[in-house]
């Protein structure tokens, strides 16, 4: 079947924050029939009538085919694809209200990148506990700030699915001439590379915050990465993956980018502000700051030595000043680099 013949697929987009809009609008562009779906009636409201989220991606004018809804119903009605685009801590809840709307057979997309407390289930684990076993589950993780996705420019992220004609499937309707989606059978790999390049980028903000200079965010860089790494094989992933778009990749444009939100509460922590005064402040959320306890749990319970999350989880506790928690890392037993 050829392009111009093929079916219109409808998307339902649940999260209408910064990246579940920026999805949309993407989407939209595609000629998807897209249902944007938020809880904030008010917001939802705005979006219909201005034709655009004034308050998570200002100045990006919703396609024609966007469609914001705040009816959970409505969003679902005989859609191929739900992506999920909300906060970790709420997809669980999220699911378990669609779940009754949703067609059989869907595939469902995580955008979401981080882990849920109490459980320590990566967001593809929820899912696929929540859902129909007759829906597929995807992840897509990579570099990629919502902004500049929702003004065309070029990023490239990766799909991942146990189902090869799942990634082919995502791949083929999610890409544009600026968005290329690479294919992979490495679920954990993926999302933990997504969730742990957030607790990496505020131990970048620290000490960007300390003022400890380029060396420092350098060395936080490569030893969090190395970091990632061991947790993400310890629990079935591959190190390549590691090294790919949503490993390092990621923790690059989020430890280094002037729109990462976890860099940001890094960095206001080490000029020495309170961690409830710096997230009162902020629209979206900073995911790693939920997913550093988790992934040190995530870290005891496969015996995986995890010493820059620790220091933060500290730092973010309250327990540690931050300049004391650079300073313990830096007084850590040396060892060989490729000691894993």
């Amino acid at each position: 079947m050829s392009a111009i013949n093929r079916p219109v697929e409808s998307v339902a987009v649940l999260g209408s924050g910064g990246w579940g809009t920026a999805l949309a609008v993407h989407l939209g562009r595609l000629s998807k029939d897209v249902r944007l779906w938020g809880r904030d009636s008010a917001l939802v409201g705005e979006m219909l009538e201005r034709r655009e989220n004034q308050e998570y991606l200002p100045d990006v004018a919703f396609p024609e085919d966007v469609r914001p809804t705040v009816s959970i119903e409505e969003a679902l009605a005989d859609v191929k694809y739900v992506v999920i685009a909300v906060p970790s801590h709420g997809v669980r809840a999220l699911l378990r209200q669609a779940v009754r709307f949703t067609p059989r057979g869907v595939t469902f997309v995580s955008a979401a990148k981080g882990l849920e407390g109490g459980t320590l289930y990566r967001i593809s684990e929820i899912i696929e506990q929540e859902v129909s076993r007759e829906s597929t589950v995807a992840v897509l993780s990579g570099p990629s700030f919502a902004a500049e996705v929702a003004r065309g420019l070029p990023a490239a992220v990766c799909v991942a699915s146990r189902t090869p004609s799942t990634v082919s499937d995502v791949q083929r309707e999610f890409r544009s001439s600026y968005f290329r989606l690479y294919g992979s059978d490495d679920v954990v790999g993926v999302e933990i590379g997504g969730a742990l390049k957030n607790v990496i980028a505020i131990a970048v903000g620290v000490a960007d915050g300390l003022g400890l200079g380029s060396n420092a965010t350098a060395a936080l860089i490569s030893r969090g990465l190395a970091e990632m790494s061991r947790l993400a094989c310890a629990l079935g992933g591959r190190r390549d993956t590691l090294s790919g778009l949503s490993g390092l990749g990621d923790l690059v444009l989020t430890c280094t980018g002037s729109l990462s939100r976890n860099r940001k509460v890094g960095f206001e922590l080490g000029k020495g502000r309170q961690l409830g005064d710096v997230l009162s402040e902020m629209k979206m959320v900073a995911e790693g700051v939920r997913t550093t306890d988790v992934a040190l749990a995530l870290g005891e319970r496969c015996k995986v030595e995890m010493p820059i999350a620790l220091q933060m989880e500290e730092v973010l506790s309250g327990k540690r000043p931050p300049r004391d928690a650079v300073q313990e890392l830096m007084d850590r037993p040396q060892r060989a680099e490729d000691d894993s």
